[in-house]
């Protein structure tokens, strides 16, 4: 299964006309910072943004309301998730 994870835009390098550039965005949620790619976004993040982040690519920009309920949403989902379904060493 596949998961992709909102996060927010704390730096952005690069130049969204020029692919010769490294089009690098790092990213944070919940304290977790990132860098990801920007090849693929569907719009060009400011500081400050959020987009949705999978395998490494920011994929998707999102308005900060819709972003903050997946979180929560997905922070309720792992709150109640059964311990056994949390184990990673039976993968």
């Amino acid at each position: 299964m596949c998961l992709a994870i909102p996060m927010k835009v704390t730096k952005v390098e690069g130049d969204p006309d020029d692919f010769t550039t490294s089009q690098i965005a790092t990213v944070d949620a919940d304290g977790i910072s990132k860098e990801v790619r920007l090849d693929i976004v569907d719009h060009w993040p400011n500081v400050g943004d959020y987009v949705i982040i999978h395998a490494g690519f920011a994929i998707h920009s999102l308005v900060e309301e819709e972003a903050k309920k997946n979180l929560a949403l997905l922070k309720q989902l792992a709150d109640t998730m059964p311990e056994e379904l949390l184990r990673t060493d039976i993968i």
